[in-house]
């Protein structure tokens, strides 16, 4: 059985959905945020050094990274769509994608989120920097969806998955009110029934 130490108001919620989308069983540990901080509980870092979610356990083995939990669950299922052959001409866009929503689009939406959340007078010197990184990550995102149906291309992937849960941060912080595209996209993806089914287990 796979184990989910799922933490609230955290990206660990694409993991569950994963999950429910390749319908293989495991069981939700949950941790709660401190309320005051908004740090992660001491009981994560029992399961993992770098006290953070999402993290799993399975057979042995505990994985804390979202990127890598993806892959190491694709690997588990027996035949899945949700990634696309390494023949397909989707497959470097899936890969691009897949690692786009962690490595390049989470830096400037979380720390819009965490600069939004002091107090502050006037602007600081990362400022201009995260507003030229938010423009450009965004404008890229809508451009591409504006011309095909999910990220790798027609089909729904994994990589949705991990870009649909950053998206929503950027949701969230009102980023998205003038990207239409990007908009419908999340519309269509949180009806999928695996969705909806994570964010009850979450």
């Amino acid at each position: 059985m796979i184990k989910v130490h799922h933490l609230n108001q955290s990206r660990s919620t694409r993991v569950l959905w994963l999950l429910e989308e390749l319908k293989l069983p495991y069981e939700v540990v949950h941790h709660e945020r401190d309320p005051h901080t908004r740090l992660a509980p001491a009981s994560l870092g029992q399961v993992h050094p770098l006290n953070k979610a999402p993290a799993i356990e399975h057979n042995g083995l505990v994985l804390c990274e979202s990127g890598a939990i993806m892959e190491y669950l694709l690997d588990q299922a027996e035949s899945t769509a949700l990634r696309p052959a390494k023949s397909d001409t989707h497959y470097y866009q899936y890969l691009e994608w897949l690692h786009f929503a962690e490595g390049s689009l989470a830096l400037p939406v979380i720390t819009t989120l965490l600069l939004g959340m002091e107090q502050r007078e006037g602007s600081a010197p990362m400022d201009g920097y995260i507003a030229k990184e938010l423009a450009l990550d965004l404008s890229y995102i809508e451009a591409t969806l504006s011309q095909q149906t999910f990220f790798a291309g027609p089909q729904f992937s994994a990589a949705d998955i991990m870009m649909t849960i950053t998206l929503e941060f950027a949701a969230n912080l009102k980023l998205l009110d003038d990207k239409p595209q990007i908009q419908r996209y999340l519309n269509q993806v949180q009806s999928r029934e695996a969705y909806q089914a994570a964010r009850k287990q979450g």
